[in-house]
């Protein structure tokens, strides 16, 4: 089931800079188009990285470690200021440069005009970092979309944005995507997908992470001798970021310590593809992740809601 007569909370988050430059367009008549808010393109030779939801926590901390050692990073976030800063503080080291640009992964048509704007002003593609997430306490609350908003956000839109970037990884080769998940993972609950039953928010984040996973794993076989390769990871337990100090939680690890294993994944040797990580070791993970009828179930799922194939 997708949806049904329970109530909802509909959120929307769009930021008012990404309705601007949507509106500008959609008011000229034509597709939908996204201008970077702030930041210059990359240098000639630099790698470029992409980092979802890298305006605050473990994807802010990975971008300025990346950009300081001379990459470009395509910034990613809602919040206008907090990326403007990151930019300007990037580009006063002067060793790598960034541009950001904003949009909401609760929409879909927002994540579609993020990946047009990226296959417009960049050639190459070396890096895909899927980080942003959310785990959000509450009632169960659905996306601009009508979806479960973890599902959404930690999963679906991620899906959507990586099949939409491919082709552009593909002629970038050899690259990578990396996709932030969790070592919290509960199995799929097909009949019961957007958890219009039994909802609460710890099994809403973990089944949505989980699919990370089985995403990963999937597109891996699909990639294979491409020279794009993919894994997922978990990058260490509660560390000291906003998403759970606002939540009353007590961290148990640093951003330090998440930022160490995303950067294994970025820069690592012999890692291989389709795997999935510990911090810096290979593991298992929930069963589910190794039933190929499952994954390809929830592949077809994915590809129904986002409207991708």
């Amino acid at each position: 089931m997708e949806l049904g007569s329970r109530p909802v909370t509909l959120v929307s988050r769009c930021s008012a800079v990404t309705l601007i430059a949507l509106a500008a367009s959609a008011a000229q008549g034509g597709a939908q188009e996204l201008t970077a808010a702030a930041g210059l393109a990359p240098s000639e030779g630099q790698r470029v990285v992409f980092i979802t939801g890298s305006t605050g926590g473990l994807g802010r901390e990975v971008a300025r470690k990346l950009a300081a050692a001379g990459d470009h990073i395509v910034v990613h976030g809602r919040n206008l200021e907090r990326g403007k800063e990151l930019v300007a503080e990037i580009e006063s080291e002067g060793r790598g440069s960034a541009r950001f640009y904003v949009a909401d992964l609760g929409s879909f048509r927002e994540v579609r005009a993020l990946a047009q704007a990226i296959r417009r002003d960049y050639p190459r593609l070396d890096v895909l970092v899927n980080n942003a997430g959310i785990w959000l306490e509450g009632p169960r609350t659905v996306s601009q979309d009508g979806y479960e908003l973890h599902f959404q956000v930690n999963y679906l839109s991620g899906f959507l944005l990586t099949r939409e970037l491919l082709p552009l990884l593909r002629q970038s080769t050899p690259a990578r995507i990396v996709n932030v998940s969790s070592i919290a993972q509960r199995p799929v609950d097909f009949d019961n997908i957007m958890l219009e039953e039994g909802y609460s928010d710890g099994r809403a984040y973990a089944q949505s992470k989980l699919a990370q996973v089985m995403f990963t794993f999937d597109l891996a076989a699909e990639l294979e001798g491409t020279g794009v390769t993919t894994n997922a990871l978990h990058p260490a337990t509660m560390m000291d970021t906003d998403m759970v100090l606002e939540r009353g939680a007590r961290a148990r690890s640093s951003v330090a310590d998440g930022v160490a294993a995303v950067l294994h994944q970025v820069e690592g040797n012999d890692l291989g593809s389709g795997r999935y990580f510990n911090q810096t070791t290979p593991a298992r993970a929930n069963d589910q992740a190794y039933d190929p009828e499952a994954r390809a179930r929830l592949r077809a799922l994915a590809e129904r809601l986002t409207g991708v194939g």
